[in-house]
């Protein structure tokens, strides 16, 4: 590995594969959805564990509280993150209920099966990035877009209307 590309990887803080070395483009994205208005919510993490994955559920609970969105249940595959002692007191603490999709079935999981899709193809890979940090540093204004302005087939429209009491619109 040349030295340029060394100190490139350092400084954007990438992921690393099990053998320690720099994966080059990878990023770990934690999404959530909203199952009835598909808003959503996404950050950019530096590994799959559990204490990140509940980082990410507080964060998001509090981001669709200022949406009016009350966060009931969480349906999730069944990932190592989510089966920890940590996530489960997190959670039950948040007073939200746990729910799991059935092994092998990316079906059950649809709309965030989707939303990822949508992820890579609007902002991950849409286009060519000069370094990992700068397509890194695009991912916060990406949900903004996602939803306000895109509008989705599914629900003929766009994410935000759905969402019917929002903070200030109504008393």
């Amino acid at each position: 590995m040349t030295r340029n590309r060394a100190a490139t990887i350092e400084r954007s803080g990438a992921p690393r594969n099990k053998h320690r070395q720099p994966v080059v483009g990878a990023a770990f994205v934690r999404a959530v959805v909203d199952d009835q208005s598909r808003v959503a919510y996404a950050e950019i993490c530096p590994d799959e564990r559990a204490e990140t994955a509940i980082g990410v559920l507080e964060h998001a609970v509090a981001w669709f509280a200022e949406r009016g969105v009350i966060v009931e249940r969480f349906l999730s595959d069944d990932g190592s993150a989510y089966r920890s002692p940590a996530w489960r007191d997190a959670r039950a603490d948040l007073g939200i209920v746990h729910k799991r999709t059935r092994p092998y079935r990316p079906q059950t999981n649809g709309r965030i099966e989707r939303l990822h899709r949508t992820l890579a193809d609007g902002w991950a890979y849409a286009r060519l990035d000069s370094s990992e940090s700068e397509r890194r540093a695009q991912q916060p204004s990406w949900p903004h877009f996602y939803n306000h302005r895109r509008a989705h087939s599914a629900i003929c429209g766009i994410p935000i209307s759905r969402l019917h009491n929002l903070p200030g619109h109504h008393t």
